[in-house]
Protein backbone atom coordinates (compact mmCIF):
# COMPACT_ATOMS: atom_id res chain seq x y z
CA UNK A 1 0.00 0.00 0.00
CA UNK A 2 1.67 3.74 -0.93
CA UNK A 3 0.93 5.18 2.04
CA UNK A 4 0.94 8.86 3.51
CA UNK A 5 1.73 10.82 -0.57
CA UNK A 6 -1.43 12.21 -0.71
CA UNK A 7 -3.25 14.83 1.26
CA UNK A 8 -6.66 14.55 0.19
CA UNK A 9 -8.93 13.34 3.53
CA UNK A 10 -8.21 9.16 3.68
CA UNK A 11 -11.19 7.38 4.65
CA UNK A 12 -11.21 3.89 5.95
CA UNK A 13 -13.55 0.93 5.28
CA UNK A 14 -13.49 -1.85 7.75
CA UNK A 15 -15.80 -4.84 7.95
CA UNK A 16 -15.73 -8.63 8.40
CA UNK A 17 -15.09 -10.56 5.03
CA UNK A 18 -18.08 -10.81 2.53
CA UNK A 19 -20.23 -7.60 4.30
CA UNK A 20 -19.90 -5.84 1.09
CA UNK A 21 -16.98 -3.29 1.60
CA UNK A 22 -15.69 -3.62 -1.44
CA UNK A 23 -19.29 -3.41 -3.22
CA UNK A 24 -19.89 0.10 -1.39
CA UNK A 25 -16.84 1.65 -2.40
CA UNK A 26 -17.88 0.51 -5.78
CA UNK A 27 -21.32 2.23 -5.65
CA UNK A 28 -19.77 5.61 -3.58
CA UNK A 29 -17.53 5.95 -6.16
CA UNK A 30 -19.51 4.93 -9.44
CA UNK A 31 -17.38 3.04 -10.74
CA UNK A 32 -15.72 -0.21 -10.68
CA UNK A 33 -12.38 0.55 -8.45
CA UNK A 34 -13.19 -2.48 -5.87
CA UNK A 35 -12.81 -5.96 -7.21
CA UNK A 36 -16.35 -7.47 -5.59
CA UNK A 37 -16.97 -11.37 -5.06
CA UNK A 38 -18.54 -13.76 -3.36
CA UNK A 39 -15.70 -15.10 -2.01
CA UNK A 40 -14.81 -14.00 1.61
CA UNK A 41 -11.47 -12.59 2.04
CA UNK A 42 -11.24 -11.16 -1.46
CA UNK A 43 -9.47 -8.35 -0.23
CA UNK A 44 -6.09 -9.30 0.96
CA UNK A 45 -4.56 -5.79 1.78
CA UNK A 46 -5.42 -2.26 2.92
CA UNK A 47 -6.09 -0.42 -0.97
CA UNK A 48 -6.44 3.05 -1.71
CA UNK A 49 -8.90 4.03 -4.06
CA UNK A 50 -8.79 8.17 -4.77
CA UNK A 51 -12.49 9.27 -6.10
CA UNK A 52 -14.38 12.57 -6.10
CA UNK A 53 -17.10 12.86 -3.97
CA UNK A 54 -20.30 15.38 -5.29
CA UNK A 55 -20.11 18.74 -3.29
CA UNK A 56 -17.30 17.90 -1.45
CA UNK A 57 -14.32 17.31 -3.03
CA UNK A 58 -11.52 13.94 -3.75
CA UNK A 59 -11.30 11.93 -1.03
CA UNK A 60 -9.03 8.55 -0.72
CA UNK A 61 -10.99 5.47 0.40
CA UNK A 62 -8.80 2.96 1.87
CA UNK A 63 -10.20 -0.53 1.55
CA UNK A 64 -9.18 -3.18 4.22
CA UNK A 65 -8.92 -6.61 4.06
CA UNK A 66 -11.86 -8.73 6.81
CA UNK A 67 -11.41 -8.01 10.08
CA UNK A 68 -12.41 -11.42 10.97
CA UNK A 69 -9.68 -13.55 8.59
CA UNK A 70 -8.08 -16.82 9.25
CA UNK A 71 -5.27 -18.27 9.96
CA UNK A 72 -1.59 -17.03 10.29
CA UNK A 73 -1.62 -15.31 6.65
CA UNK A 74 -5.15 -13.55 7.93
CA UNK A 75 -3.78 -12.61 11.31
CA UNK A 76 -1.29 -10.24 9.57
CA UNK A 77 -4.12 -9.12 7.19
CA UNK A 78 -5.96 -8.14 10.23
CA UNK A 79 -3.22 -6.16 11.61
CA UNK A 80 -2.78 -4.09 8.50
CA UNK A 81 -6.29 -3.34 8.38
CA UNK A 82 -5.96 -2.75 11.89
CA UNK A 83 -2.77 -0.64 11.47
CA UNK A 84 -5.14 1.51 9.12
CA UNK A 85 -6.32 3.32 11.58
CA UNK A 86 -3.72 5.42 11.91
CA UNK A 87 -3.53 6.70 8.81
CA UNK A 88 -6.79 7.69 8.01
CA UNK A 89 -9.01 10.24 8.68
CA UNK A 90 -12.24 8.91 9.27
CA UNK A 91 -13.70 5.37 9.36
CA UNK A 92 -16.94 3.45 8.01
CA UNK A 93 -17.85 0.11 9.75
CA UNK A 94 -19.43 -2.05 7.64
CA UNK A 95 -22.03 -4.64 9.11
CA UNK A 96 -24.88 -6.96 7.93
CA UNK A 97 -27.38 -9.16 8.80
CA UNK A 98 -27.93 -7.11 12.44
CA UNK A 99 -24.45 -9.04 13.33
CA UNK A 100 -21.77 -6.94 15.74
CA UNK A 101 -19.62 -9.02 17.86
CA UNK A 102 -16.07 -9.17 19.08
CA UNK A 103 -14.21 -8.09 16.10
CA UNK A 104 -16.40 -5.26 15.58
CA UNK A 105 -15.42 -4.12 19.44
CA UNK A 106 -11.91 -4.70 18.76
CA UNK A 107 -12.23 -2.16 15.70
CA UNK A 108 -13.94 0.28 17.70
CA UNK A 109 -11.13 0.29 20.54
CA UNK A 110 -8.59 1.24 17.42
CA UNK A 111 -10.88 3.73 16.58
CA UNK A 112 -11.18 5.36 20.16
CA UNK A 113 -7.21 4.67 20.92
CA UNK A 114 -6.81 7.25 17.23
CA UNK A 115 -9.21 9.70 17.82
CA UNK A 116 -10.57 9.04 15.05
CA UNK A 117 -14.38 9.70 14.04
CA UNK A 118 -16.33 6.87 12.43
CA UNK A 119 -19.71 5.57 11.45
CA UNK A 120 -21.61 2.38 10.71
CA UNK A 121 -23.18 1.12 7.84
CA UNK A 122 -25.39 -1.97 7.57
CA UNK A 123 -25.40 -3.07 4.43
CA UNK A 124 -27.64 -5.40 2.33
CA UNK A 125 -30.32 -3.51 3.72
CA UNK A 126 -32.50 -5.23 0.96
CA UNK A 127 -32.14 -8.75 2.45
CA UNK A 128 -31.81 -8.00 5.43
CA UNK A 129 -33.47 -4.74 7.45
CA UNK A 130 -31.24 -2.90 10.36
CA UNK A 131 -32.84 -3.85 13.42
CA UNK A 132 -34.44 -0.66 15.43
CA UNK A 133 -33.61 -2.65 18.68
CA UNK A 134 -29.66 -3.11 17.32
CA UNK A 135 -29.37 0.67 16.00
CA UNK A 136 -30.55 1.64 19.41
CA UNK A 137 -27.81 -0.26 21.14
CA UNK A 138 -24.70 0.65 18.84
CA UNK A 139 -26.03 4.32 18.91
CA UNK A 140 -26.38 4.40 22.64
CA UNK A 141 -23.60 2.49 23.50
CA UNK A 142 -20.63 4.33 20.58
CA UNK A 143 -22.75 7.34 20.19
CA UNK A 144 -22.47 7.22 16.16
CA UNK A 145 -25.01 6.97 13.68
CA UNK A 146 -25.92 3.62 12.17
CA UNK A 147 -27.44 3.54 8.57
CA UNK A 148 -29.00 1.08 6.28
CA UNK A 149 -27.59 0.80 3.17
CA UNK A 150 -28.08 -0.74 0.24
CA UNK A 151 -25.84 -0.89 -3.25
CA UNK A 152 -29.35 -1.23 -5.27
CA UNK A 153 -31.00 1.69 -3.72
CA UNK A 154 -29.71 5.46 -4.83
CA UNK A 155 -30.83 7.29 -2.01
CA UNK A 156 -28.41 5.02 0.30
CA UNK A 157 -25.71 6.33 -1.21
CA UNK A 158 -26.84 9.81 -0.91
CA UNK A 159 -27.24 8.81 2.81
CA UNK A 160 -23.52 7.65 2.96
CA UNK A 161 -22.31 10.78 1.21
CA UNK A 162 -24.19 13.16 3.64
CA UNK A 163 -22.89 11.42 6.46
CA UNK A 164 -19.17 11.88 5.09
CA UNK A 165 -19.04 15.10 5.05
CA UNK A 166 -20.61 15.70 8.40
CA UNK A 167 -18.30 13.04 10.10
CA UNK A 168 -14.74 14.21 8.18
CA UNK A 169 -13.02 15.98 10.63
CA UNK A 170 -12.75 19.45 9.17
CA UNK A 171 -8.76 19.76 9.22
CA UNK A 172 -8.54 16.90 6.91
CA UNK A 173 -9.57 18.95 4.20
CA UNK A 174 -9.43 22.57 4.94
CA UNK A 175 -5.44 23.49 4.67
CA UNK A 176 -4.60 26.66 7.54
CA UNK A 177 -2.33 28.86 6.55
CA UNK A 178 1.53 28.30 7.01
CA UNK A 179 2.23 32.68 7.73
CA UNK A 180 -0.90 33.91 7.76
CA UNK A 181 -0.91 35.12 11.20
CA UNK A 182 2.97 36.49 11.13
CA UNK A 183 2.90 38.41 7.73
CA UNK A 184 0.02 41.12 6.06
CA UNK A 185 -0.82 42.33 3.11
CA UNK A 186 2.83 43.65 0.64
CA UNK A 187 5.28 42.22 3.46
CA UNK A 188 8.36 41.08 1.70
CA UNK A 189 9.46 37.11 3.13
CA UNK A 190 12.70 36.02 2.30
CA UNK A 191 13.31 32.45 1.06
CA UNK A 192 16.85 30.87 1.55
CA UNK A 193 16.92 27.56 -0.82
CA UNK A 194 20.03 26.00 -1.13
CA UNK A 195 20.50 23.90 -4.15
CA UNK A 196 22.41 20.79 -3.28
CA UNK A 197 23.09 17.27 -3.59
CA UNK A 198 19.54 16.68 -1.77
CA UNK A 199 17.61 19.16 -4.15
CA UNK A 200 15.00 17.32 -6.60
CA UNK A 201 16.70 17.83 -10.11
CA UNK A 202 14.50 21.19 -12.41
CA UNK A 203 12.48 21.59 -9.54
CA UNK A 204 11.99 22.87 -5.40
CA UNK A 205 10.96 20.90 -2.71
CA UNK A 206 7.37 20.76 -1.48
CA UNK A 207 7.72 22.88 1.66
CA UNK A 208 9.58 25.82 -0.25
CA UNK A 209 6.68 25.69 -2.81
CA UNK A 210 3.82 25.04 -0.59
CA UNK A 211 5.68 28.09 1.53
CA UNK A 212 5.59 30.14 -1.77
CA UNK A 213 2.20 29.54 -2.13
CA UNK A 214 0.49 30.47 1.25
CA UNK A 215 2.79 33.78 0.64
CA UNK A 216 1.59 34.89 -2.62
CA UNK A 217 -2.24 33.84 -0.71
CA UNK A 218 -1.36 36.44 1.80
CA UNK A 219 -1.13 38.93 -0.83
CA UNK A 220 2.98 39.08 0.24
CA UNK A 221 5.59 39.02 -1.45
CA UNK A 222 8.10 36.16 -1.98
CA UNK A 223 11.77 36.63 -2.72
CA UNK A 224 13.74 33.04 -3.81
CA UNK A 225 17.40 33.13 -3.36
CA UNK A 226 20.62 30.83 -2.58
CA UNK A 227 22.60 31.34 0.69
CA UNK A 228 25.43 32.56 -1.11
CA UNK A 229 23.36 35.28 -2.42
CA UNK A 230 21.83 36.86 0.39
CA UNK A 231 24.73 38.87 1.55
CA UNK A 232 24.75 41.08 -1.53
CA UNK A 233 21.18 40.93 -2.30
CA UNK A 234 20.47 42.94 0.99
CA UNK A 235 23.29 45.13 0.73
CA UNK A 236 22.50 46.14 -2.81
CA UNK A 237 18.69 46.10 -2.49
CA UNK A 238 18.56 47.75 1.20
CA UNK A 239 15.27 45.36 1.45
CA UNK A 240 14.42 44.56 4.70
CA UNK A 241 11.98 41.73 5.02
CA UNK A 242 9.22 40.91 7.76
CA UNK A 243 10.31 37.86 7.85
CA UNK A 244 12.94 35.30 6.67
CA UNK A 245 12.90 31.35 5.86
CA UNK A 246 15.60 29.13 5.43
CA UNK A 247 16.47 25.55 4.73
CA UNK A 248 17.05 23.77 8.01
CA UNK A 249 20.79 22.56 7.00
CA UNK A 250 22.46 26.12 6.67
CA UNK A 251 20.83 27.39 9.52
CA UNK A 252 24.40 28.89 10.92
CA UNK A 253 25.05 30.72 7.74
CA UNK A 254 21.04 32.07 7.22
CA UNK A 255 21.84 33.64 10.78
CA UNK A 256 24.89 35.29 10.00
CA UNK A 257 23.53 36.84 7.14
CA UNK A 258 20.28 37.93 8.57
CA UNK A 259 19.98 40.80 10.97
CA UNK A 260 18.95 40.48 13.93
CA UNK A 261 16.20 42.46 14.06
CA UNK A 262 14.73 40.04 10.99
CA UNK A 263 12.60 37.32 12.19
CA UNK A 264 14.35 34.04 10.88
CA UNK A 265 13.20 30.72 10.97
CA UNK A 266 13.16 27.12 9.21
CA UNK A 267 11.20 25.21 6.39
CA UNK A 268 10.92 22.51 8.86
CA UNK A 269 10.06 24.32 11.17
CA UNK A 270 7.18 26.15 9.90
CA UNK A 271 5.85 22.69 9.13
CA UNK A 272 6.24 22.09 12.57
CA UNK A 273 3.71 24.30 13.91
CA UNK A 274 1.05 23.33 11.07
CA UNK A 275 1.31 19.48 11.09
CA UNK A 276 3.35 18.71 14.54
CA UNK A 277 2.14 18.52 17.85
CA UNK A 278 4.25 22.36 18.21
CA UNK A 279 3.87 22.03 21.95
CA UNK A 280 5.33 19.01 22.67
CA UNK A 281 8.41 19.76 20.33
CA UNK A 282 9.33 22.90 22.09
CA UNK A 283 9.08 21.16 24.97
CA UNK A 284 11.02 17.71 24.02
CA UNK A 285 13.96 19.43 21.99
CA UNK A 286 16.08 20.67 24.88
CA UNK A 287 15.74 17.23 26.05
CA UNK A 288 18.82 17.25 23.20
CA UNK A 289 21.09 18.28 25.88
CA UNK A 290 20.50 15.22 28.62
CA UNK A 291 21.42 12.45 26.12
CA UNK A 292 23.76 9.99 27.99
CA UNK A 293 25.65 7.61 26.27
CA UNK A 294 23.85 4.38 25.52
CA UNK A 295 20.74 6.27 24.35
CA UNK A 296 18.95 5.19 20.86
CA UNK A 297 17.10 8.19 18.98
CA UNK A 298 14.90 7.51 16.34
CA UNK A 299 14.73 9.71 12.89
CA UNK A 300 10.53 9.54 11.76
CA UNK A 301 11.17 9.98 8.00
CA UNK A 302 7.67 10.04 6.74
CA UNK A 303 7.87 10.05 3.16
CA UNK A 304 10.26 7.57 1.09
CA UNK A 305 12.89 8.85 -0.98
CA UNK A 306 16.53 7.57 -2.74
CA UNK A 307 19.04 8.34 0.18
CA UNK A 308 22.22 10.42 -0.67
CA UNK A 309 25.86 10.11 0.52
CA UNK A 310 25.33 13.05 3.13
CA UNK A 311 20.94 12.51 3.92
CA UNK A 312 19.70 14.50 6.57
CA UNK A 313 18.13 11.97 8.64
CA UNK A 314 20.81 9.09 8.47
CA UNK A 315 24.11 11.36 8.20
CA UNK A 316 23.87 14.81 9.06
CA UNK A 317 21.65 14.86 12.12
CA UNK A 318 23.05 12.09 13.69
CA UNK A 319 26.59 13.73 13.26
CA UNK A 320 25.41 16.93 14.55
CA UNK A 321 23.52 15.49 17.79
CA UNK A 322 26.77 13.63 17.95
CA UNK A 323 29.08 16.48 18.01
CA UNK A 324 26.87 18.79 20.08
CA UNK A 325 26.07 16.01 22.86
CA UNK A 326 29.90 14.59 22.82
CA UNK A 327 27.89 10.77 23.39
CA UNK A 328 28.11 7.87 21.70
CA UNK A 329 24.48 7.69 20.73
CA UNK A 330 22.61 4.90 18.68
CA UNK A 331 20.56 5.96 15.57
CA UNK A 332 17.16 4.50 13.67
CA UNK A 333 15.65 5.42 10.65
CA UNK A 334 12.37 4.89 9.90
CA UNK A 335 11.43 6.12 6.46
CA UNK A 336 7.62 6.09 5.43
CA UNK A 337 4.91 5.18 8.14
CA UNK A 338 6.44 1.30 8.16
CA UNK A 339 6.10 0.04 11.82
CA UNK A 340 8.71 0.68 13.97
CA UNK A 341 12.02 -1.98 14.17
CA UNK A 342 11.60 -1.96 18.18
CA UNK A 343 9.81 -0.59 20.56
CA UNK A 344 8.86 2.79 21.18
CA UNK A 345 10.27 2.57 24.97
CA UNK A 346 14.02 2.31 23.82
CA UNK A 347 14.46 5.66 22.68
CA UNK A 348 15.49 8.58 24.59
CA UNK A 349 14.16 11.13 21.86
CA UNK A 350 12.51 11.13 18.77
CA UNK A 351 12.87 13.03 15.83
CA UNK A 352 9.77 14.10 13.67
CA UNK A 353 10.74 15.12 9.69
CA UNK A 354 8.34 18.04 8.67
CA UNK A 355 5.97 15.73 7.32
CA UNK A 356 5.15 17.34 3.95
CA UNK A 357 3.86 14.05 2.58
CA UNK A 358 1.72 13.08 5.29
CA UNK A 359 -1.35 14.36 6.30
CA UNK A 360 -1.77 16.24 10.16
CA UNK A 361 -3.91 13.10 11.38
CA UNK A 362 -0.65 10.19 9.98
CA UNK A 363 1.99 12.85 11.71
CA UNK A 364 -0.19 13.22 15.00
CA UNK A 365 -0.30 9.30 15.05
CA UNK A 366 3.10 8.61 14.37
CA UNK A 367 4.62 10.45 17.63
CA UNK A 368 1.22 9.09 19.80
CA UNK A 369 3.15 6.54 20.91
CA UNK A 370 6.13 8.57 21.96
CA UNK A 371 3.61 11.13 23.49
CA UNK A 372 1.72 8.85 25.42
CA UNK A 373 5.13 7.39 26.89
CA UNK A 374 6.58 10.79 27.50
CA UNK A 375 9.74 10.05 25.59
CA UNK A 376 10.14 13.87 24.26
CA UNK A 377 9.77 14.34 20.29
CA UNK A 378 11.38 16.84 18.42
CA UNK A 379 11.00 17.48 14.63
CA UNK A 380 14.10 17.94 11.97
CA UNK A 381 14.29 21.78 11.51
CA UNK A 382 14.23 22.53 15.70
CA UNK A 383 16.73 20.06 16.33
CA UNK A 384 19.23 21.66 13.79
CA UNK A 385 18.49 24.72 15.09
CA UNK A 386 19.09 23.42 18.89
CA UNK A 387 22.11 21.71 17.96
CA UNK A 388 23.50 25.15 16.23
CA UNK A 389 22.94 27.13 19.30
CA UNK A 390 20.26 28.87 17.23
CA UNK A 391 16.78 27.65 18.56
CA UNK A 392 15.44 30.51 20.02
CA UNK A 393 15.63 32.70 17.18
CA UNK A 394 14.39 30.00 15.14
CA UNK A 395 11.39 29.42 17.14
CA UNK A 396 10.70 32.64 17.91
CA UNK A 397 8.63 34.08 15.46
CA UNK A 398 5.58 31.29 16.20
CA UNK A 399 6.44 31.64 20.37
CA UNK A 400 6.25 35.47 20.21
CA UNK A 401 3.02 35.17 18.34
CA UNK A 402 1.82 32.67 20.28
CA UNK A 403 2.22 34.39 23.57
CA UNK A 404 0.42 37.80 22.42
CA UNK A 405 -2.30 35.69 22.22
CA UNK A 406 -1.87 33.41 25.63
CA UNK A 407 0.71 33.82 27.21
CA UNK A 408 1.67 30.80 27.51
CA UNK A 409 5.07 30.94 26.77
CA UNK A 410 6.29 33.92 28.65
Amino acid sequence: MSKGKDMKPHIGIFGCRNKGKSSIINKLAGQDIAIVSETAGTTTDPVKKSFEITGFGPVILVDTAGIDDEGELGLQRIAKSLETVKIIDMGILVISENHFGIYEKQLITEFKKYDCPFFIIHNKSDIERLSPELQNQLSRDYSVQVIDFSVIETKSTESVIELIKKTVPESSYKNPSLLGDLISYGDIVLLITPIDIEAPAGRMILPQVQTIRDILDNDAVAIVLKEREVDAFLKKTGIKPALAITDSQIFKKADASIPKDIPLTGFSVVLARLKGDFDKYLEGTPKIKDLKDGDRVLLLESCSHHSSCDDIGRVKIPRWITNFTGKKIEYDVVAGLDKLKRPMDDYALVIQCGGCMITHKQLQNRLKDAVDKNIPVSNYGMTIAYVQGIYDRAIAPFVKKKSENTSEYL
